[in-house]
């Protein structure tokens, strides 16, 4: 009924208007009205949309089996270039409006409308009668009904407030400064339209932006297709949706409920079963073009299983709280043997130019190709950050400051937790179509002896080495790295990454295998559409790291936060070789994953208490030697995880999955002792999840 008044209304301005000022608009002109007299073009524009509609419009084979008669409301307009656009559309079903959109789309190119001799926009409402009538049928009867059925119009200015209050919600995320939220599975979904050879995209610095990956992928496209039929408010929230969606002429903001809910079993746990309980709610939103902000609260109960736990638990800060939630945060005991662990993320993002994003807020970042990353990675848990992303020809420059925390009893202070900074810089250079090489350096410093947050690196371009030297040897630790990329064809491409802790060039020459040399490397391959099946995506990666790397003889300085480690997550003194799967189909996903693994861990007995550097919350000068240092050393162990998971995408708006899976871990350590033993799990697990981070079960 509204709408109907608004159409009402709309044909009485027009009446008046016309008959005071016939000659001063002229309407849109199709090539075959080029001769028509003024008089007859709004007629003749008229009857060749209603042709147009009748010989492109297909009625949809479910409309025409259930014998549909109604009609098809579209409001479009025709803007100053002369190109057609549907505004808003009402049908009974979505696939007549998505055969409105198609068939609008085919319409020619026409001369403009003119108002006072200039170009304006013209809007238009039309009915589309189904089944189809015959055109001439059409505007006998518009002459009958005049003013109610007739086509009405008017000027781009003088429609605006009619549009916000008719017009569907549409998505600005998708062309925004704000992150997608990043989770390797769904990454996967663009990862080969961003590695195409030729595209001068930069993929290690994550999360991205929007704005940045639309130029590849068609994030509106996409999610248009995965659209289900539903007539109820309900059934739009529950599989289309938002929660709440507002939108205004310069501002727009979304709402939705965050759901992590899962039940499973571990088959080497004493307790029945393991659970998470998350609830929570998420806020996005822009104001204008430049500025968008995105905040988010999670509140969780849970028990996972007894091998996350135990290591959750090895986490412990200082304090009665029990443990750690790898990737969250501090957790306090909730009941016997659950844990309760609160979480907050938000940011705000901007972009004064076309060639500068700031961000600044409470989250995480990852530099990197692969599933880990030996420069910066997400296993730890959220952390402050201010982030630069410059980017301009072939390069892209990206700064991250970051304030962490030193949470060990020894560090503690008046009950409160040691603040530390890192500061790093990572470049990335397309050398060519193919190849992509890029630079990375990364200072830690704490906020011991007063000395704060150190502006010296502050500064963007200025070489961390040099000002760690200049404030003195034991002022900060600094970190070098780098990294390369070759895209082999559009299907496979290559990417690697190096991390330089300390290096000695004497004793390599030497072969001495010195603890000095602390390093490590990351090799691996993508094959996308593999083996001609659209959408699946095989992986394989390879990393290696040698023992004492990340450490420090000062502890507060090594790369870590949250008695978690900031690149990966076993820390160092390892190997591992993985193989990944990854495979997509409407709503549809599937992901398997399989890790071989050797790690060495210290022996801690009271014959033998020394540091064998896969524990970089030890000082490397507790080592029991200098040389003939290897990867495995200490208790040698051989680890295997795998995983497997299926899920149905719910809700593409919010990313609300139900999915199953089931991780089989072996752990095989030569000695045991109090902490290393041997284990083996098959943990079952069934979960709804709004999915917005990753999660690593991998340890």
């Amino acid at each position: 009924m509204k709408r109907f008044v608004v159409l009402v209304l709309l044909i009485v301005q027009y009446q008046l208007y016309s008959q005071s000022n016939p000659y001063k608009e002229k309407p849109p002109v199709f090539s075959s009205c080029d001769t028509v007299t003024i008089d007859s073009l709004q007629r003749c524009f008229d009857s060749n949309v209603y042709n147009h509609i009748h010989e492109n419009f297909k009625i949809p084979e479910k409309v025409t089996k259930e014998n549909y008669n109604g009609d098809v409301i579209v409001l479009f307009e025709v803007d100053t270039t002369g190109r057609f656009k549907v505004l808003y559309s009402e049908a009974m079903y979505e696939e007549l409006k998505r055969e409105v959109n198609r068939v609008f789309t085919l319409f020619p190119k026409v001369k403009p409308a003119t108002y006072n001799g200039r170009n304006t926009y013209k809007q238009y409402s039309v009915s589309i009668k189904v089944p189809l009538v015959k055109p001439s049928e059409v505007i006998q009867k518009e002459e009958k009904l005049n003013a109610i059925s007739k086509i009405e119009q008017r000027s781009k200015a003088e429609y605006d407030s009619i549009n916000q209050s008719i017009k569907a919600f549409e998505d600005k995320a998708f062309s925004s400064q704000l992150n997608i939220p990043f989770t390797h599975n769904d990454y996967a979904k663009f990862d080969r339209q961003m590695n195409s050879v030729g595209t001068n995209s930069h993929t290690a610095s994550k999360p991205f932006v929007y704005e940045e990956v639309s130029k590849y992928y068609d994030f509106k496209a996409e999610k248009d297709k995965l659209q289900k039929e539903t007539s109820s408010w309900v059934g739009r929230k529950l599989w289309n949706e938002h929660l709440v969606q507002l939108e205004g002429q310069d501002y727009w903001f979304t709402v939705d409920p965050i759901f992590d809910l899962e039940l499973g079993k571990d088959s080497d746990a004493d307790f029945n079963s393991t659970y998470n309980n998350t609830r929570g709610l998420l806020v996005r939103g822009g104001l204008g073009n430049k500025l968008n902000f995105y905040t988010s609260f999670f509140e969780s109960q849970g028990r996972f299983a007894d091998y996350v736990n135990r290591y959750a638990e090895s986490l412990k800060a200082f304090g009665p709280d029990p443990a750690i939630i790898p990737g969250r945060g501090i957790a306090k005991r909730f009941k016997e043997d659950s844990y309760d662990y609160p979480v907050a993320e938000a940011y705000l993002s901007y972009a004064p130019s076309k060639f500068l994003n700031i961000q600044f807020g409470h989250g995480k970042n990852f530099i990197g190709d692969g599933y880990r990353s030996l420069l910066l990675s997400d296993v730890a848990s959220p952390h402050t950050f201010l982030k630069l992303n410059t980017s301009f020809w072939k390069i892209k420059y990206t700064n991250t400051w970051m304030w962490l925390k030193d949470v060990r009893d020894e560090v503690v202070e008046d009950k409160a937790f040691l603040t530390k900074f890192m500061a790093n810089h990572y470049l990335s250079w397309n050398v060519s179509k193919k190849l992509n090489i890029g630079l990375f350096e990364s200072v830690m410093w704490t906020n011991s002896n007063g000395r704060g947050f150190d502006v010296n690196y502050l500064n963007p371009v200025v070489f961390y080495r040099a000002i760690e030297f200049e404030s003195g040897q034991g002022a900060g630790n600094a970190i070098m790295g780098a990294s390369a990329k070759y895209k082999w064809n559009d299907n496979i491409n290559l990417y690697s990454q190096f991390i330089l802790d300390e290096f000695s060039l004497s004793d390599i020459k030497a072969g001495e295998k010195s603890y000095k040399n602390k390093f490590g490397y990351q090799l691996g391959v993508k094959y996308y559409n593999a083996f001609k099946v659209d959408n699946l995506l095989l992986q394989f990666e390879y990393n290696r790291v040698r023992p004492y790397t990340y450490s420090h003889n000062t502890i507060v300085l090594n790369y870590a936060h949250n008695n978690q480690s900031m690149a990966h997550l076993w820390n160092s003194n390892f190997s591992e070789a993985i193989i990944i799967g990854r495979y997509h189909y409407n709503r549809w996903f599937a992901n398997a994953k399989l890790i071989f693994g050797i790690r060495g861990f210290d022996i801690n007995s009271s014959t033998d208490s020394y540091s064998y550097g896969g524990d970089i919350y030890r000082n490397y000068f507790e080592r029991p030697f200098d040389t003939g240092v290897e990867i495995g050393q200490g208790i040698k162990t051989k680890i295997f995880n795998g995983n497997l998971q299926a899920g149905y995408l719910i809700n593409p708006a919010s990313n609300l999955k139900i999915f199953t899976d089931i991780t089989v871990r072996n752990f095989d350590p030569e000695v045991e002792n109090a902490t290393i033993y041997k284990n083996n799990t098959v943990w079952f697990n069934f979960g709804l999840r709004t999915d917005l981070f990753n999660w690593y079960f991998d340890n």
